[in-house]
């Protein structure tokens, strides 16, 4: 029998079957790495495009948002401004409302012409305005030093009275035409809206007619309670002599400064008080 050829064929057989296997495996791992590229490049793809769009997500809400704090701030610092300094310019009308101007209703007292100075002369109007419910307004005395004017501290009016009147516009008027104590009518009260006795009637104001400085009728600046200093009063009405002068912030000297002193002219040592916000 001649095996050479069944040789040769199952030698070929073998090696077409090798071949065969080889170019399975070979097509096999080219398709997986085909595959697998894809699939790399599908999850890159989408992996950039979610993180691209979450970026563009975020940074867009978060310019939002900042654009929306800003606008509220701006708001909010437009309503500020709109509203801080409690006056109306327009009109010059006081921030308080209500009375702005009074005579105070008790005097010194045994203090006599020594009100703690400024400082303490203040405080009692402070003190006796807010008793009536206008304690929101800063209070000034109408008393004059060597430091300062009684018409400089005052604010700029303009101010009513405890009854609702207008006793001056502003400053110049004020000086110019006087407080109305009883001509031709009586605007003078105190916080309580009552008039001052007329034994009592020496306002202390250590000033002259246009509201500056009298020279040394300033009890000391108002520290002191001796016989050795004098003040200067005006009248809070027109006293029913003649001879006495009706000028309301300065009529006459004192003949010292000591609660005797202050009463023998028909004082107690009260004061003007004007509300200067």
């Amino acid at each position: 029998m001649n095996l050479r050829p069944c040789l040769i064929l199952i030698a070929l057989g073998s090696l077409v079957a090798c071949g065969g296997d080889d170019g399975s495996d070979d097509t096999a791992a080219d398709s997986s790495s085909s595959t697998d590229a894809s699939t790399t490049a599908t999850t890159t793809a989408t992996t950039t495009a979610t993180t691209t769009a979450t970026t563009t997500a975020t940074t867009t809400a978060s310019t939002t948002d900042a654009e929306t704090t800003d606008a509220e701030t701006t708001d909010a610092e437009t309503t500020d401004a709109e509203t801080t300094d409690g006056a109306d310019t327009t009109t010059g009308t006081p921030a308080c409302e209500g009375m702005t101007f009074f005579a105070t209703s008790v005097g010194s007292g045994e203090m006599g012409g020594n009100l703690g100075g400024l400082a303490g002369a203040d405080a009692t109007c402070q003190m006796l305005a807010d008793a009536v419910g206008q304690g929101g307004c800063t209070w000034h005395a109408y008393l004059s030093t060597a430091d300062e004017d009684a018409r400089d501290r005052i604010g700029a009016g303009p101010w009513f009275n405890a009854n609702g009147d207008m006793v001056a516009t502003d400053v110049e008027s004020l000086h110019a035409d006087g407080l109305p104590n009883g001509d031709p009518e009586q605007l003078i009260f105190d916080e309580n809206g009552v008039e001052v006795p007329g034994n009592e009637h020496d306002i202390l104001t250590g000033s002259q007619e246009d509201g500056t400085l009298f020279d040394g009728g300033t009890c000391a600046d108002w520290t002191s309670d001796t016989g050795d200093e004098i003040a200067r009063v005006g009248h809070s009405d027109i006293p029913e002599n003649p001879e006495f002068s009706p000028s309301w912030n300065s009529a006459h000297d004192t003949p010292g400064c000591s609660a005797d002193d202050l009463q023998q002219t028909g004082g107690a040592g009260r004061l003007y008080c004007f509300a200067i916000d």
